[in-house]
């Protein structure tokens, strides 16, 4: 099973990001979204940004992993 999680891009440069995921931040590609801005949220799925998604399904998938984490 394959699992993407999302992710707020902080910086960008050339094919490269910056994404911050909770309290981690991590270095994707960005190759497969090109059209991204700093702010907005992707799927992040074995170190790419995968798609571009809104702010509001971000925010509930986070909360939904960091309730099943606490369990």
């Amino acid at each position: 099973m394959c699992l993407a999680v999302p992710g707020e891009v902080l910086k960008i440069s050339d094919c490269r990001g910056v994404v911050k995921v909770g309290n981690l931040k991590r270095e994707v590609f960005m190759h497969l979204v090109p059209e991204v801005k700093i702010g907005q949220y992707v799927l992040i799925h074995a170190g790419c940004a995968i798609e571009i998604i809104d702010e509001k399904a971000a925010k509930e998938t986070l909360e939904i992993l960091r309730k099943l984490s606490d369990d």
